[in-house]
């Protein structure tokens, strides 16, 4: 067993100064190396005034439609092309226009089967009352689920182009939500409070009934997200993000539009393979008919609705 060294003995071993080195609390090539910080380059402006020259002679010899001969060639072939392709372009369409029945022919779309099943047998097979939502929903539900994932992917677009930092957006948040509006508006506040109940519940009334009379899921949800639209210009993000936030439209959009598809996956499965939906469609003229147009309508309705504020927020502060 070796003797104790002093603390003066293990400074000077090589254990020691690999520790420090570890440690980064010394360098081993400090002071023996030529090292200097890097000084700010300032161009001179005589090589300033020689470049920005050079970029104009650059310029303008490219650009030179009396000398340069490549791009008078380019010039005359672009006008040439685009003349030739407006004139197929108007040829495809009038022999297009040529080959439509005449005005009142039988053979025309909108007299074909497709519309007369609509009238006929709409109420029989939908259950639906408004002869539009049954074909919207239950006709052409297919359609109109890809209509939702469109609202969908056109928000988080939205949100992804708009979207600020985090760090950023926390310090101009209070700056940003009245930045065009007083702080407290008592007109707007007062009418606020007035209206916002009654747009909202209009709202789910043309949703619920969209099925019974004019209305449904698209109109509902542009009601109720004009309500929410009022609400947060009276009262600003911090009293509305109380009950509507990020998280919440995205739980919202996510349960409708799964809702939605899990509800026609079954539709379209029982009806292609000629199974009859346990589903019963109500009587017609009831809330609670049409089989899934109901359900449908909500789902809708819920994905419009969060679009539309979404759109609203992200457009007036970005960082929603």
């Amino acid at each position: 067993m070796g003797r104790k060294r002093t603390p003066e003995e293990y400074e000077k071993t090589v254990s020691y100064r690999l520790r420090q080195w570890l440690d980064g609390s010394r360098d081993p090539f400090l002071g023996r190396v030529e090292m200097k910080p890097q000084e700010l380059f300032v161009e001179p402006q005589e090589l300033r005034d020689r470049r920005e020259e050079d970029l104009e002679r650059i310029h303008a010899r490219a650009y030179d439609m009396h000398s340069n001969t490549r791009l008078q060639k380019f010039h005359h072939f672009y006008q040439a092309f685009s003349v030739l392709f407006c004139l197929i372009l108007v040829l495809t369409l009038l022999t297009a226009v040529s080959w439509l029945p005449t005005v009142g022919a039988s053979e025309r779309p909108v007299n074909n089967e497709v519309a007369a099943r609509y009238i006929e047998k709409g109420l029989q097979e939908t259950g639906s009352v408004n002869i539009v939502t049954g074909m919207i929903l239950d006709y052409r539900a297919f359609d109109t689920l890809g209509e939702s994932h469109v609202l969908f992917a056109a928000t988080c677009t939205v949100l992804i182009l708009l979207r600020e930092d985090k760090k950023r957006g926390r310090a101009r948040e209070d700056a940003s939500d009245r930045l065009y509006e007083p702080k407290n508006d008592l007109i707007l506040q007062t009418a606020a409070r007035m209206l916002v109940p009654p747009i909202i519940i209009f709202g789910i009334y043309v949703i619920l009934c969209g099925h019974l009379g004019p209305g449904g899921g698209f109109s509902g949800g542009a009601v109720i997200g004009a309500g929410l639209i009022l609400y947060l210009c009276a009262f600003g993000f911090a009293k509305t993000e109380r009950f509507f936030t990020a998280k919440t439209y995205r739980v919202m959009s996510f349960g409708a539009l799964a809702c939605y598809s899990l509800s026609k996956c079954y539709s379209f499965y029982t009806g292609a393979n000629e199974i009859e939906s346990v589903i019963p469609l109500g009587t017609p003229g009831a809330i609670l008919s049409s089989g899934l147009i109901f359900v449908l309508n909500i789902c809708v309705g819920v994905v419009v609705a969060g679009t539309m504020y979404t759109f609203y927020c992200m457009f007036r502060k970005g960082g929603y």
